[in-house]
């Protein structure tokens, strides 16, 4: 369980540094309902991560009773999941700013200032289960976890684990409003202003990066 957890550990990141995310949690402590929006938000991206990763898990347990072989089966789904992370990875990089461009947040974080805690638990579902680049990496997580031989508590426990650990870069900042919110909130700010510049390169590369490492591991089986 624990070396499955460390081969995880690169969707883990990409989910992480995801820079759409950040940038949401970062505004909606800035905003009058920090307390509940924030709680709310890291409760729907915990619920929106597992989810999508106890589907996929789910599903591609049942790939060594199909007829088909195997290694053919898991590395046909690798390599799909890989060629379209590097696909995306090459859409986010053809949206990155100009040198003259300053970058700019999407239009729909301006309304996330007035969410309260259930609009914010449904962004925090929204953002991690079907935002295309987290639906990817959390979608080989959960293959990676289906197609070895475990034991229902272990795949359970191995996708708490991946998901709370995925959930950290919105967790973090959250419990650190109710412990540090006069020293967190000028970081915060310029976080989201330094993301709303590079959220684009910076996605690009990291996606890049682990869609070749899932597609690497699908061509070992052939």
């Amino acid at each position: 369980m624990f070396a499955l957890i460390g081969s995880l550990l690169p969707m883990v990141f990409g989910i992480v540094i995801s820079p759409i995310p950040i940038m949401a949690v970062a505004i909606i402590l800035l905003s009058p309902q920090a307390k509940s929006a924030g709680i709310g938000f890291a409760f729907g991206w915990i619920v929106g991560v597992s989810a999508v990763v106890t589907v996929f898990c789910s599903l591609s347990s049942v790939a060594p009773e199909l007829p088909a072989d195997t290694g053919l089966v898991r590395s046909g789904i690798d390599i799909v999941l890989g060629v379209a992370l590097v696909g995306v990875a090459l859409r986010q990089w053809r949206l990155r700013p100009s040198k003259n461009e300053s970058g700019s947040l999407p239009g729909w974080l301006a309304k996330v200032t007035s969410m309260h805690w259930g609009g914010a638990v449904l962004l925090g579902v929204a953002l991690s289960a079907f935002n295309p680049e987290n639906l990817l990496m959390a979608a080989s997580a959960g293959v990676s976890i289906g197609t070895k031989d475990l034991d229902l508590m272990s795949q359970v426990g191995t996708i708490a684990v991946f998901s709370v650990l995925s959930a950290s870069s919105v967790v973090v900042p959250v419990i650190g409003y109710f412990t540090a919110r006069e020293f967190l909130a000028p970081r915060l700010q310029a976080i989201r202003d330094w993301l709303a510049r590079e959220n684009a390169v910076i996605m690009a590369v990291l996606l890049a990066t682990i869609g070749l490492v899932v597609l690497g591991r699908g061509l070992a089986y052939l």
